[in-house]
């Protein structure tokens, strides 16, 4: 019995013992089926307590994985060989077999390589010399029905020597699972005789051509998963995952014709340290596949975020340092599929100098070789280093190298990556306060129009961290949420990505505003450094944005910037997030907002450069995450506030913001008559005047021009500009009707971005909603209908909201695992009329109408929503006023409206987890 289990082998599976107790319970002269019937049930029986035994063994030692998968494989060859015995020696005994009568069990794929999670695939091959005769097929149709009655997922092929040899020869999947075969029982001769043909006429002289098809598969791969850094990956098929490792064995398999990856290393494709990090990496990403799978109790192969949790836990990670448990994970497991990476490109160099890699196909097409500085020479289109002694003599070009890499636009040859990472110790203190090393670093940024390219390749090498050890603590680092879909390294590295691409021009339609702010010029040492370092302080127990700011007083310094730019770029790390909150989480439409941010921002200068940082970072979170109604919002500050700040403040006054749109309206409602414009124009609050656009104006002028008192009208339009739809309402003003009308659209399962609410003088409340789709999208036209007459019913009281509205209110199960405290702040400095309510929590679909009716029933008067979502979590902030019209000043009730809402709050997410 095997030695190197995770548990003792008699433990798991005590063959010997199993045998003698199967065939001592089977009758005297007993039918087929009760023999099938106790051989299910004794292996069944088996298979549990085997399956509990690895189970609690790996529990005890989370990371014993490499044992945990020979241990499975060890159960099932027990179960298969059993099955065999009984199916060949029971079922359907021979007492004279001929020649042709000969049958061997072969595993084949990743259960013939003897790794198995704990729901993997039992992959066999029936082999046989000749066709199949009927005996045969008796024995194999016996041991299906068995291992299916097993609940064994079991992939088989009845076939000859000659049947593998030419189907491996025809499809490259054959070929790599007969590369991995293993001989269970029967037939010794029959196996070896594959062995042998299938090393003579298969592998040999092929490896070419495997390897390019094992290749390019793993390119197909990549690109259907995604990055390397998507923040739910995939353990076995995902960049750097298991597969990639499965990969770099069947090649040295096929190769080197070697079953031990400890082999490459005396043959010098890999370093001892490099192996260890192989040795390593697989440990984890098995620890971790074999984990995943015992959660959830079947083949799950994603990471999703509530098995990310799980997962954790039972690896032993825990929270520390103002990181949660499965950050700490995230962070390891991204740092192992890395490391991956790094090795399978060690290896391609490898084959590639053994010519058993095909020169990249682009240069078999042009011969010409770009020009490369002294120093350097292309292999293979590759950039690589002409003399390694030479090149290490200077330290500067562990930087210069990637400076060429842009220059030339040639990737860097693998051996000049591995010369760089052994290197690492080269970049110390000296080197970092070099003048011309801040010099090349910050040339590498600015020179050459694709900084992202060099940055992630310096990232992967270790070389940004020891230039910039400030950097290490992000590298590979996952925020446990559902807005950002990078992990901060490489998030990092997008935002700067972004920036490049509206200095290229390329988003000029897209992005007007970042886009002119570039061409008319802005400092862009300030405005790239500022990149790089906004989210470096991510991670710890302090405020990301003030620490980052503290860390950058230190770095900006050392990266060549003068005491003025570094003042500017510590300004912009401490207030990246001022523009997006003012703009997401405030009604722009206050003239208020616009007066305090231009207060914090005092410089036309600084609201450039926190403008392209806003739009940069927002678009770096994730493919999704930038849109029109971000977009307008950030337009419409910046616009309003640049006006102030060389206009004076004089042009955010109310009244002449009120004037100027009573002008806009009469322009637009030319064929009214003077009384009914006289009407329109004297019926609303000064407020109203401010709070929306002319288009709005327009709308509710209509709306209200003929209504009956007991009249709901309502307008549905798309607005275009903003992604979003507009929902209209005009209807006779109570208490409590913007939570009807909250209520109203989370059952039709609108998400609401934006709210106005206002009275008019005779008794009338027009309230405007900005509303998306479940996938943040405007309602499609053919929708529409149907949406009004929901409303509508429900306005109308023949659907009661609240009952109607449990059944959508739920969080789904992989999105439980997110935790969001929730925080109340009450703001009387932010508005000159409101108070301002902030609710940061957890978001679900009847959030704000929860809060809505809490406050409608406590009299509170809400005049404005602005709604800002981050994944999953949520800030609604209400612009409100007491039953009198004031603000809440009192703390005593500022407190007890607080306690109302948190109570609506946790009472919500109960039910939407029920």
């Amino acid at each position: 019995m095997p030695d190197d289990l995770i548990a003792p082998a008699s433990e798991i599976f005590d063959l010997p013992g199993l045998r003698a107790k199967l065939f001592d319970s089977f009758p005297e002269g007993a039918k087929e089926s009760e023999i099938r019937k106790i051989t299910v049930a004794t292996l069944a029986e088996a298979r549990d307590t085997g399956r509990k035994v690895i189970a609690e063994a790996l529990a005890a030692e989370p990371f014993g994985a490499r044992r945990t998968t020979r241990s499975y494989t060890w159960l099932t060859d027990g179960m298969v060989r059993l099955t065999f015995e009984v199916a060949t020696t029971v079922l359907h005994r021979l007492n004279a077999p001929t020649e042709g009568e000969r049958l061997s069990v072969i595993a084949v794929g990743g259960y013939g390589r003897g790794e198995m999670a704990p729901f993997s695939d039992v992959d066999l091959l029936f082999l046989t010399p000749y066709k199949i005769t009927a005996w045969a097929e008796s024995v194999i149709e016996s041991m299906l029905y068995i291992l299916w009655d097993l609940k064994m997922k079991v992939g088989h092929s009845s076939r000859t020597v000659k049947d593998c040899i030419r189907l491996g020869g025809e499809d490259m999947t054959i070929r790599t699972a007969m590369l991995e075969h293993r001989f269970l029982i029967g037939d010794v001769a029959l196996a070896q005789e594959l062995d042998e043909r299938l090393l003579k006429e298969l592998f040999t002289g092929t490896e070419r051509e495997f390897v390019e098809a094992k290749l390019s598969e793993r390119d197909a791969r990549h690109e259907k998963q995604g990055q390397r850094y998507m923040v739910e990956p995939n353990v076995k098929e995902g960049k750097g995952g298991l597969r990639d490792l499965q990969s770099l064995y069947w090649i040295a398999k096929y190769v080197h014709h070697t079953d031990d990856t400890a082999e490459l290393v005396k043959l010098g494709v890999f370093h001892p340290e490099e192996y260890e990090t192989f040795v390593q990496a697989e440990r984890f990403l098995w620890g971790a596949r074999c984990h995943l799978h015992l959660a959830a109790g079947r083949p799950v192969e994603q990471l999703s975020f509530d098995m990310q949790v799980e997962v954790a836990e039972r690896m032993g990670y825990t929270d520390k340092g103002g990181r949660r448990a499965v950050e700490w994970f995230m962070q390891d497991f991204f740092r192992h599929a890395t490391s991956v990476g790094d090795l399978t490109r060690i290896f391609l160099t490898s084959l590639e100098a053994d010519h058993k890699k095909a020169a990249p196909l682009l240069e078999r097409i042009f011969k010409r070789k770009p020009r490369v500085k002294a120093g350097y020479e292309v292999i293979h289109n590759r950039l690589a280093i002409a003399d390694n002694e030479a090149f290490l003599t200077d330290k500067l070009n562990l930087l210069r190298l990637f400076e060429e890499g842009l220059r030339t636009g040639l990737l860097l040859h693998p051996d000049a990556m591995r010369l760089v990472t052994n290197n690492l110790h080269l970049i110390d203190k000296e080197m970092r306060e070099n003048k011309d090393a801040q010099k090349q670093f910050l040339d590498l940024m600015l020179k050459h129009g694709n900084p992202e390219r060099a940055l992630r390749r310096m990232n992967e090498l270790g070389v940004l961290s020891a230039f910039m050890p400030e950097f290490a603590p992000i590298v590979a680092m996952m925020q446990f949420n559902m807005y950002h879909h990078y992990t901060v390294d490489e998030h990092t590295i997008q935002v700067i990505k972004n920036l490049a691409m509206i200095e290229r021009g390329e988003v000029g339609e897209e992005l007007p505003v970042s886009t002119e702010i570039i061409e008319t010029g802005i400092n862009r040492r300030v405005i790239y450094v500022a990149l790089l370092l906004h989210d470096i302080g991510k991670g710890r127990d302090e405020d990301h944005s003030v620490l980052g700011a503290k860390i950058a007083r230190k770095v900006a310094p050392r990266l060549g910037l003068n005491k003025k730019e570094c003042e500017t770029v510590e300004w912009l790390v401490r207030y990246h997030l001022l523009m997006s909150d003012m703009a997401q989480k405030r009604d722009i439409a206050d003239p208020r907002t616009v007066r305090d941010f231009a207060k914090a921002v005092q410089t036309v200068e600084r609201l450039d450069l926190l403008c392209v940082l806003t739009v940069c970072d927002i678009r770096g979170v994730g493919p999704d995450t930038w849109n029109n109604w971000k977009a307008a919002l950030i337009r419409a500050l910046y616009r309003q506030t640049r006006r102030a700040l060389e206009g004076g403040m004089e042009a955010l006054n109310r009244e002449n913001r009120g004037t100027e749109a009573k002008k806009l309206l009469r322009e637009r409602l030319s064929d009214w008559s003077q009384s009914e414009l006289r009407r329109e124009t004297g019926r609303h609050y000064p407020p109203y005047w401010q709070g929306l656009h002319v288009t709005a104006h327009t709308i509710f002028a209509e709306l209200l021009r003929d209504i009956e008192v007991d009249e709901i009208k309502i307008d549905i339009h798309p607005d275009e500009d903003r992604d979003a739809t507009r929902v209209c309402f005009a209807i006779a003003d109570h208490p409590g009707i913007f939570s009807r009308l909250t209520g109203a659209l989370a059952l039709v399962g609108a998400n609401v971005v934006d709210a106005r609410s206002f009275t008019t003088k005779d008794g009338y409340a027009t309230a405007a909603f900005w509303i998306q789709d479940s996938d943040g999208a405007p309602y499609e036209t053919a929708r529409i209908p149907r949406l009004k007459d929901m409303i509508r019913k429900t306005l109308m009281g023949e659907v009661v909201a609240r009952e109607a509205i449990k059944s959508k209110d739920k969080i789904k199960k992989r999105e439980r695992a997110f935790k969001v405290p929730t925080s109340i702040t009450f703001d009387n400095e932010g508005s000159d009329i409101f108070t301002i309510i902030e609710v940061d929590t957890r978001d679900r679909p009847g959030l704000l109408f929860d809060l809505a009716r809490t406050m409608a029933n406590a009299n509170v008067y809400i005049v404005s929503a602005v709604i800002a979502t981050y994944g999953e979590q949520v800030v609604d902030t209400f612009y409100v006023k007491d039953m009198f019209g004031l603000k809440f000043y009192s703390d005593s009730k500022q407190k007890s409206l607080e306690k109302k809402l948190r109570e609506a709050i946790t009472e919500g997410v109960r039910q939407a987890n029920s």
